[in-house]
Order: structure tokens, then sequence, then C-alpha cells
């Protein structure tokens, strides 16, 4: 199958390549539900040689630099009480995590998750975490410019491959909240 962004040589209906996800990711998209069916999640191989940005576009890609997404781990503390988040906000941005997060998880204070962390709660490998398997009862804060594209690139899980996701089946996650400026100008 062709993937709708970028020049991958192949597309797979996430349902039909679970192998290639990590058990939460895998986990998640078997249990789907919402008004996206699961088969319009696509896996797509990519290589870790790859990763960065600017090399990842051009070998996939450049229309994929305004349809990607970053999927990152917050921590929120207040009296002692820690709450883990995640935020997907577009890559050409960065999440707002003294402002937005801060004021809409409700904390004083509000950081990325160390990476141990990050890797450990969710299950997934460092560079590839994606909002889809996130553990149960983490807000998922989404970006409204995610959720507008009509694809989306995101982790998969692992860092080699990666999911497309229609944009508005981000706003359909367990946990999600979408907000207006979560994602700020990359500086």
């Amino acid at each position: 199958m062709r993937a709708p962004i970028g020049t991958f040589d192949q597309a797979v209906p996430a349902p039909d390549c679970l192998d290639e996800l990590t058990a939460p990711v895998a986990a998640a998209v078997r249990a789907w539900s919402g008004s996206v069916p699961a088969d319009q999640i696509l896996y797509v191989e990519t290589d870790p040689q790859w990763a960065d940005t600017a090399v990842f576009v051009e070998r996939y890609g450049s229309d994929l630099l305004e349809r990607s997404a970053n999927c990152v781990v917050v921590a929120g503390k207040r009296g002692g009480e820690t709450t883990l988040a995640a935020c997907v906000v577009l890559s050409t941005t960065r999440a707002d995590v003294n402002g937005v997060v801060r004021r809409h998880l409700g904390v004083r204070k509000a950081s990325f998750a160390p990476m141990d962390t990050a890797t450990g709660e969710t299950g997934m490998e460092y560079g590839g975490i994606t909002p889809v398997g996130l553990p149960e009862g983490w807000p998922v804060l989404v970006d409204a410019a995610v959720v507008d594209l009509p694809y989306v690139l995101v982790g998969s899980g692992r860092r080699r491959g990666k999911l497309l996701v229609p944009g508005k089946a981000f706003a359909e996650l367990p946990g999600a909240a979408v907000l207006e400026g979560l994602g700020k100008p990359a500086a």
C-alpha cells in the first residue's frame, strides 16, 4: 500500500503488523475504538540511521517536515506528587511545558521526564515514544494543529518504524485533551 504522506517503500495497516510494534502499542491497536478505523493507522518501516529530522525528511519526503509530530513525556510536580503526561506537538514546534502544560496539569513545576522514566513507564524505546498505547490514566495533551492534519507521522514505540495516523484520531486517544498553543515555534 502507498503511504498517504512521505515516500516510504510500503505502508501497512497497523493491525496487520502487530509484531512490528512494542507490546503496549500493539495492545492499543488491538483495542482501538473511535471514529477512525484501526486499519487507517499505518506502519512504515524506517531506518534509525536516518532519524535526524533534516536527514529524515530528505530521505523520506520533504512534505514530512510539516506533517510530523513529536511525543514527549513530561513530569508535573505539586505537593510531593508527580503526574506523568504526554505532549504531542508538531516537529516544527516545541511543547510549552512551563506555560500551557503546567497550567493544564495544575502543577507547580513541569519538566521533561528523565529518559529512563519515559521509557520505563511507557514500555517504548527512547526516540520512538508514541501517544498510541500510553499507560492508562495518563493525560495526553495534543496541540490543535496536530488534529487538523489529514495524516501525521509519529513514533511507533520503537526507533525502527513510524506510524501514520489521521490527525483527528489523536483527539480520541484515551486521556486526550486538545489544546491551542501547546506547540510553540521552535527558537
